[in-house]
């Protein structure tokens, strides 16, 4: 079991979009996820995105590899958490 797993929720830590939460759609090599908000939701867009900036959740969505970003935007809604990806996350360091 991977740690960035296809559909798991990150939050962004680093960057303009820290404190937003995102999904992963799949692994781009060994430092390197895929990840989407949707933009929609969230404002995280989809791009390549580095692992140290993110913070992992335990929530993981049932999705397939590379979905679009309806898919994603439907898995959310079924789990309930569109609230949630709307509200940005105050990150302490």
């Amino acid at each position: 079991m991977a740690l960035y797993e296809t559909g798991r929720i990150c939050v962004k830590v680093v960057g303009r979009e820290a404190g937003s939460r995102c999904v992963v759609l799949e692994q781009k090599g060994t430092n390197y996820v895929m990840i989407t908000g949707p933009k929609k939701i969230s404002g995280v867009r989809r791009r390549l995105c580095n692992i140290r900036h993110l913070e992992p959740l335990e929530t993981v969505l049932k999705i397939s590899a590379g979905a679009d970003d309806e898919a994603v935007e439907k898995a959310i809604a079924d789990a309930g958490l569109t609230e949630k990806f709307r509200e940005k996350i105050r990150i302490q360091l």
